[in-house]
């Protein structure tokens, strides 16, 4: 159903300052008068279209925040310039929105601001009698729009059949932030900080080994989210549940919940996403979990950029079939702004403010299956194809989970192929290594080679957690050579350019060819002549220019 309500508003880029905070995200918006707050449908005499109400010489300005229908009553957004804030009446965690809504630029770096969730279908526990509508709602957002949340528990959740249309563009990126980035709404004026909203999350009716053959046969799949109770899975790998492209998530995610350690949110959670969805060009920073995490499906990601993450930079499990191109990954550290407390195995801990710590455990987390047997049969394990990675490691361990940074932890009969990957760990004197088996089924997996690097460089001072040789005796380091095919490296000098994250394509160090990918499907992948995530030779392209946006902003 089409939103009424809705008024033009000036498509101006928002003034994003990027500037250097330790590792934050500043932006700072062009505030032309902020003294006026209104209550829904009033205007506001700064920020949007001027409106000439006649003869009495006063004219207003349009309310340009958006409009939907709610128990048959329109509710629209406070302009209270150059913000739209919203509250529970309009979104919350008791609404689910079940029409078409759409979120515009706003003028003068204007955001919109919501008290509650965004909550786009209904969920559906089809067990319980409710029907998956298939057609449901779409939540678009245009290039330019800043979406910003004052809660943790704030997420936007897509359910089944809806669609998120979020698509930006290189010198206008949406941006899903929180609310304290802006001084109006940073109350406690901490700034913004991890944790701050819940994230976006989307589910899907792709296949996950989360549910049994005999569910999906009777259209009664119904795998639970982690964070935020919701339902996702089908039988559908090419479904579509809409495009993310040029756009930023900043701030999100949480710690663990009442479900235990893994029941968290995470910055983009992509519930049996299908093939029918791509996310492309993302910048994600900060989260307090995972960057973007996979419960099967076969949705694709390109271009993304994941940085000072707590937990995994990218978390793979329960049959995740897709594609994966142009992933750079860097952990750093973090100083705390206020006191963080989260739920460890049913146990409250705090991590106080003024704390100093690092954030990132893996660059890639990978599992396999949750579900196993012959029950599970229909959906098999985590099976993914990545090419032309770069994860740059620290020398230390994760603020909240106190667990090392790694490149890669391979778990649960994972599965799969990596092209042209670089890890990289400089320093090692804390411990630290670059890879993890952490089940024999994996390790079974790699021997048999269905999980391989080809045309791969490890660039670590220490190589392997838990020793060089696997369970069943063979060593880890040949099978990551690969007959020759990849390369590991005592230390990771001379293989990044100076800039710190291109890689040095004219390293004398790194003695292997790139592969041009021209075996994979071309659809897809693009064919390449390097390394690593990105080439010190392509300075001019697109991604180069937003991998070096997204780490100038974080400096």
């Amino acid at each position: 159903m089409k939103i009424s309500g809705l008024f033009k508003v000036s498509l101006v880029a928002s003034a994003l300052v990027l500037a250097g905070c330790g590792g934050d995200i500043k932006v700072t918006p062009t505030v032309n008068d902020s003294s006026v707050t209104n209550s829904n449908n009033t205007t506001n005499n700064t920020g949007g279209p001027v409106v000439d109400n006649g003869d009495d010489g006063k004219d207003q300005v349009e309310n340009p925040c958006t409009a939907r229908t709610v128990a048959g009553n329109e509710v629209q957004g406070a302009f209270e310039a150059p913000h739209c804030v919203y509250g529970t009446d309009f979104a919350g965690k008791t609404l689910e929105i079940e029409e078409d809504i759409t979120f515009k630029a706003l003028a003068n770096g204007g955001a919109h601001v919501f008290d509650g969730a965004i909550q786009m279908g209904k969920d559906c526990n089809t067990t319980l009698g409710c029907t998956v509508e298939k057609n449901g709602p779409t939540l678009n957002v245009e290039a330019g729009a800043t979406l910003a949340f004052k809660s943790g528990e704030a997420i936007i959740r897509i359910g089944r059949g809806a669609k998120i249309n979020a698509i930006g563009t290189a010198d206008a990126p949406i941006t899903f932030t929180s609310a304290n980035v802006f001084p109006a709404f940073d109350i406690a004026e901490t700034g913004p900080q991890f944790a701050d909203w819940g994230g976006i999350i989307i589910n899907g009716f792709g296949l996950t080994n989360q549910c049994t053959n005999a569910e999906r046969a009777a259209n009664t799949c119904n795998a639970t989210s982690e964070g935020i109770t919701s339902h996702f899975g089908g039988k559908n790998n090419a479904d579509s549940s809409g495009n993310i492209k040029f756009a930023n998530i900043w701030y999100a995610g949480s710690g663990p919940r009442e479900g235990g350690d893994g029941d968290d949110l995470n910055s983009l959670t992509l519930n049996a996403v299908g093939s029918g969805s791509t996310f492309d060009y993302l910048h994600i920073h900060q989260g307090f979990d995972d960057g973007i995490e996979f419960f099967g499906g076969a949705a694709n990601i390109k271009h993304i950029v994941v940085t000072d993450t707590q937990d995994d930079a990218i978390d793979i499990d329960a049959g995740w079939q897709g594609n994966a191109q142009f992933i750079y990954v860097q952990h750093g550290t973090v100083t705390t702004k206020k006191d963080v407390t989260y739920s460890d195995e049913g146990e409250q801990k705090t991590i106080p403010a003024g704390s100093v710590g690092y954030m990132g455990n893996n660059g890639f987390e990978t599992d396999g299956q949750k579900g196993k047997g012959d029950d599970y049969s229909e959906v098999p394990a985590s099976n993914p194809t990545i090419a032309n990675v770069t994860v740059v490691t620290t020398d230390g361990k994760s603020i909240r989970d106190n667990s090392a940074s790694q490149a890669a932890k391979f778990d649960d009969a994972i599965e799969g192929k990596y092209y042209n990957a670089l890890f990289v760990k400089a320093e090692g004197a804390n411990g630290t290594d670059c890879l993890e088996f952490k089940k024999e089924s994996a390790e079974e997996k790699a021997v048999a080679g269905k999980l391989m690097f080809n045309n791969s460089v490890m660039a670590c001072v220490n190589h392997f957690k838990g020793g060089e040789t696997f369970a069943s005796g063979g060593s880890k380091a040949e099978w990551f050579a690969n007959s020759g095919s990849s390369l590991i490296l005592n230390s990771a000098q001379g293989v990044l350019a100076a800039n710190g994250f291109a890689t040095n394509t004219a390293s004398t160090e790194v003695t292997i060819q790139a592969n041009d990918l021209s075996g994979l499907d071309l659809s897809f992948f693009d064919q390449v002549d390097y390394i690593g995530a990105v080439s010190d030779k392509d300075s001019s392209s697109t991604w180069y220019k937003w991998v070096e946006k997204s780490l100038a902003a974080i400096k």
